[in-house]
């Protein structure tokens, strides 16, 4: 079986069937899909009826079990993105979800709005932005992984080859993976980031992409994925590959970032920045060694890179982490701490050069992966950096994008793109293309974790710290807050549910979405806000004495911040905290 999926579709429905036919030239194969019995077969063209509603899609996502019964989900619109190796990239834009049955009449008034909360869901998390693939290339593998492969894997199918980390879709798609034979119609999909750019510098021309693919394992939102599973999967595990092409000859660097791989969390609370709290009855150490065997297997030696603050409350996170190295006293990892924010206060960004400097060496050992027009290979990757902050977004970004322009450097001068003496930093216009594509991925990853875009970028886009990339900060940090605290239980529980984290049970005698919450803490944030905005009326509209209006003023402040602080005092109660997973699984 060659390792393409169908690239032009058509859906035909009819009352008992979805029919999805492949256009391609020469493909007579038609998937059908039961409405009512769910089965799935592989048939042909003639078979489709002609009373049948049809329309173009432009790939399959997968099904989905909720309470009304089976979803199928499909691509409806996509955008070209750039072609790589003469494999054409798209970008997911735009799907929809249709049910299999034809009336919501079997279902109680209770159920009818758990469907809906649930459907809402999934549409929560098609509506993010990054979905990526490809019908003709497997996205899900680094060059180097690919360049090792054997003839039988270059046969499988794109699914069954695909590095399941990153298939996001690859819980939708379990009924079509246990087929083999419809395995053409299953598109993996990717999420993450990909940008592609042609470039010229000193009149040579060649193709610069960028790729990071979020895993799906750990996968969730800022405060409620933390740290490692009892897999050793880590939280926002993120794989960026920084690849050329030229007249060619293909280059590689990789790149890793996670979650300080410890059993810790971080739950919101309503404080700006909840205390990070380690486990203290897991044994860190089996979850700890799980997380790096794989990544060694994987990736080669393994290069930490710590950028956590080394006091105040991030600071026994750095201690539990550097000690949990040398216990394991493996030679493969090597750990580097540096206090991104100590290290560059007061906007001193040009202070970054010295973990450049400290890891110089390093990055020699472990090199790149380099490949000859006739498919030799020249040299290897040996190893990763494993980049962390708190959150794995912005102080690592900006790591990231330095690390790669140091690579980036020595594979275009021994491609002869560079000449001998030449600095990357000094051609203007590739510059402005390598800052704004980090930025860009930057923005990316945030987004998918955290609910903004990602700080610090006005450095990755301009090389220097600005006041108005210190104010958007400020804007950025104000709406993470307010989503980490009010709506990430939401988006945390619409991953679990696209993941498969979690399985609607339409029997289940009591639903998880109708926990009833207590009165106080629906009434309380109400009784904030009047008694403040009567607070500020009493000012607005004085009396005719001020002995009154201070009286009134007095009242109505002492209520609003007495009414603050019981919130605040209990603040874990106030957060939107997920519904559908019991909390052990997602410490």
């Amino acid at each position: 079986m060659a390792a393409t999926t169908y690239e032009r579709l058509k859906l035909h429905i009819t009352p008992e069937k979805f029919y999805v036919e492949a256009c391609d030239d020469g493909a007579d194969d038609v998937l059908i899909i039961d409405r009512v019995s769910t089965e799935v077969t592989l048939s042909v063209k003639k078979d489709i009826p002609p009373s049948a509603v049809t329309r173009p899609i432009f790939g399959i996502l997968g099904t989905i079990h909720l309470v009304a019964g089976n979803y199928l989900i499909v691509i409806t619109k996509k955008k070209k993105i750039g072609e790589f190796f003469n494999h054409v990239i798209w970008k997911a834009t735009d799907f929809d979800v249709l049910s299999y049955k034809k009336t919501m009449l079997h279902l109680t008034d209770i159920q009818l709005q758990d469907n809906k909360t649930f459907l809402a869901m999934m549409n929560h998390v098609l509506s993010m932005d990054g979905f990526y693939f490809s019908t003709t290339y497997d996205l899900t593998h680094t060059l180097q992984r690919l360049s090792n492969t054997s003839p039988e894997f270059q046969e499988m199918s794109l699914l069954e080859r695909a590095d399941q980390r990153f298939v996001w879709n690859g819980h939708l798609l379990r009924e079509l993976s246990a087929q083999p034979e419809v395995h053409r119609f299953a598109l993996p999909v990717l999420h993450g980031f990909i940008t592609m750019h042609s470039c010229s510098i000193n009149g040579k021309y060649f193709d610069w992409i960028l790729i990071s693919r979020r895993s799906c394992f750990r996968a969730g939102v800022r405060y409620y994925v933390r740290g490692i599973d009892s897999e050793g999967h880590a939280a926002n595990f993120v794989e960026t590959e920084q690849i050329v092409h030229y007249n060619g000859s293909r280059a590689s660097f990789v790149q890793t970032r996670g979650s300080i791989p410890l059993y810790w969390s971080q739950r919101p609370n309503l404080k700006y920045k909840p205390l990070p709290l380690i486990n203290k009855v897991a044994n860190h150490m089996d979850g700890f060694q799980r997380h790096f065997d794989s990544q060694i297997i994987i990736y080669g030696k393994q290069v930490i890179i710590n950028l956590v603050n080394q006091k105040g409350s991030e600071k026994p996170l750095e201690q539990a982490f550097a000690t949990m190295v040398s216990s394991l006293g493996n030679g493969m990892i090597r750990y580097i701490a540096f206090d991104f924010h100590k290290e560059c206060k007061n906007m001193r960004w040009d202070r970054l050069s010295i973990l450049l400097d400290q890891v110089a060496e390093m990055q020699d050992e472990l090199s790149y992966f380099l490949v000859d027009p006739a498919g030799a290979v020249l040299s290897s990757q040996e190893g990763v950096f494993r980049s962390n902050c708190m959150d794995c977004l912005d102080r690592t970004n900006v790591i990231q994008s330095l690390l790669a322009r140091r690579s980036l450097q020595a594979q275009l001068q021994r491609l002869g793109v560079l000449h001998v003496g030449q600095k990357l930093e000094e051609q203007d216009e590739f510059e402005k293309i390598y800052k704004n594509a980090w930025a860009d991925n930057a923005n990316a990853c945030a987004k998918q974790y955290a609910g903004t875009g990602a700080l610090k970028t006005d450095y990755t886009r301009t090389g220097k710290r600005t006041q108005l990339g210190l104010i958007m900060d400020g804007w950025n940090s104000l709406i993470r807050y307010y989503k980490n605290n009010f709506s990430d239980g939401f988006r945390q529980d619409s991953i679990d549910l696209f993941l498969g984290n979690y399985s609607v049970d339409e029997l289940e005698s009591h639903s998880p979405l109708s926990v009833p919450r207590d009165l106080k803490f629906l009434a309380l944030p109400i009784i904030m806000v009047v008694a403040f905005s009567m607070c500020i009326i009493c000012l607005l509209m004085a009396g005719d004495t001020w002995t009154e209006t201070l009286a009134y003023v007095l009242f109505w402040g002492v209520a609003s911040i007495g009414t603050f602080f019981i919130i605040l005092y209990n603040g874990k109660d106030f957060v939107d905290a997920p519904r559908l997973v019991q909390k052990e699984k997602i410490d």
